[in-house]
C-alpha cells in the first residue's frame, strides 16, 4: 500500500543551476552591457514618442537552430543599417512557447526536441545566443513565460511580451512590473482588450510578488511598477489592426489614463492564422501612419529564412534548415521587400 501525500505524481526532479552560476559561465561583455542600455533607452524613446522611428520586433515565431537563428541575425544587421532612419528592428528571440494542448515548449525546456527536457543545456545555449547577439548589436524581444525564466536570461532581452494566454494572469503581471525592459501585453485570444488594459495598470503599479533571486533562492520581491508597458494587438475571434480598431483602442487607452501607444502583431488572429497575410497588416498598418495615426509606434511580424513551417521529424537530421517548427513564418526575401516598402511608406508622411 502506497501511503504518499506529496508528490504522488512527479516521476522526477532535478536541480539546475542558479542564475548567478549561469551568469558567471557566461557574462554579459562590455560592449554587450553597452548595446543593451542603448537599445532599451531606443526602445523606451519610440514608446514614448521621442524617437519617432517605428519600432519592429521581427524573427523566427520560436528558435530551435542557433546557427540558423545566427545566419538570421547577421542579415539583419545588414537590413537594420539600410533601414534605420524610419525604422528600429528587433529580433525576436523567443525560446519558451506557449501550447494549447500539448506540443515542443521551446528551447529551453527541451533544446534537444526529444522531450528530455535538458533545462540547464537549454538555459545555456539561450543566454550563450542572447550575449553573441548583444555583441553584434542587435536587441532582443522575447516572451516571458515561465516566471522563473527571466532571472536568467532579462539582462540581455530590450523587449518583452506576455502573451494572450498569459497577459490575465497575476503571476505575469505582477512579475512584469519588476523587469526591467519595456514589456507589452497582448489582447486576449478572442479579442478581448480589457484584461490587457487592466494587466497594463497593475504592471505599472507597484507589485509584490514571490520569485527567485540571482542565487536561485526562493524570494519576496517588492517592484515599483514598469511604466513602459504597452497594448499589443494581436486579433482575436477577427483581425483588430484596421483604422477603426486602432482609433476605438486609443480610446479604451485614454479613458483608463494610460498612453494612447499600440503596437500592432502583424501574424496570430490579424493574419486569420496564415503567416502569407502579414504583409497586407504591414501595408495596412503603414497606410495609417502614413495618413497621420500617432497611435501606431510598433509592429510585429514572423520571418524566419524560409518561408512556411515544418512538423518535428523524429529524424532531427531530416529537418529543413531555417524553417519555422511552430508558426508560419516569411521568407528573408519576402522580409526585406516588405520593411522596404514600409520604410517608403511612412518616410513619405
Amino acid at each position: 500500500m502506497n501511503n504518499r501525500i506529496h508528490n504522488t505524481n512527479i516521476q522526477s526532479e532535478a536541480v539546475i543551476a542558479s542564475p548567478n552560476a549561469l551568469s558567471e559561465q557566461l557574462p554579459i561583455s562590455t560592449q554587450g552591457r553597452a548595446n543593451i542600455l542603448a537599445s532599451r533607452a531606443t526602445v523606451n524613446s519610440i514608446l514614448s514618442g521621442e524617437d519617432k522611428r517605428l519600432m519592429v520586433i521581427i524573427g523566427p515565431c520560436s528558435i530551435h537552430d542557433l546557427d540558423a537563428a545566427k545566419e538570421y541575425a547577421n542579415k539583419l544587421q545588414v537590413l537594420q543599417e539600410e533601414v534605420k532612419d524610419s525604422l528600429y528592428l528587433v529580433m525576436r528571440v523567443y525560446f519558451e512557447k506557449p501550447r494549447t494542448t500539448i506540443g515542443w515548449k521551446g528551447l529551453i525546456s527541451d533544446p534537444d526536441m526529444d522531450n528530455s527536457l535538458d533545462v540547464d543545456k537549454g538555459l545555456y545555449q539561450s543566454r550563450e545566443f542572447l550575449t553573441w547577439l548583444a555583441d553584434l548589436g542587435i536587441p532582443a524581444a522575447t516572451e516571458a513565460l515561465n516566471p522563473i525564466t527571466p532571472q536568467y536570461l532579462a539582462d540581455l532581452v530590450s523587449w518583452c511580451a506576455i502573451g494572450a494566454r498569459t497577459t490575465e494572469s497575476q503571476t505575469h503581471r505582477e512579475m512584469s512590473s519588476g523587469l526591467s525592459m519595456a514589456v507589452g501585453f497582448k489582447n486576449g485570444t478572442d479579442g478581448n482588450l480589457d484584461m490587457a488594459i487592466n494587466a497594463i495598470k497593475a504592471c505599472s503599479s507597484p507589485q509584490s510578488f514571490l520569485g527567485i533571486n540571482d542565487e536561485g533562492q526562493i524570494s519576496t520581491f517588492r517592484a515599483k511598477g514598469n511604466k513602459a508597458s504597452h497594448i499589443v494587438l494581436r486579433g482575436g475571434k477577427t483581425p483588430n489592426y484596421s483604422k477603426e480598431d486602432v482609433a476605438n483602442c486609443a480610446d479604451m487607452l485614454k479613458n483608463n489614463s494610460l498612453p494612447e501607444r499600440i503596437m500592432v502583431d502583424c501574424s496570430h488572429g490579424n493574419s486569420s492564422k496564415d503567416y502569407r497575410l502579414q504583409g497586407q497588416v504591414v501595408s495596412d498598418v503603414g497606410q495609417q501612419i502614413a495618413d497621420g495615426s500617432t497611435s501606431l509606434f510598433g509592429i510585429m511580424i514572423e520571418s524566419n529564412l524560409f518561408a512556411g513551417n515544418q512538423s518535428i521529424p523524429d529524424d532531427l537530421s531530416q529537418m529543413q534548415y531555417g524553417v519555422s517548427v511552430t508558426d508560419g513564418c516569411i521568407d528573408w526575401a519576402e522580409t526585406e521587400n516588405v520593411l522596404r516598402k514600409l520604410r517608403e511608406q511612412i518616410s513619405s508622411s
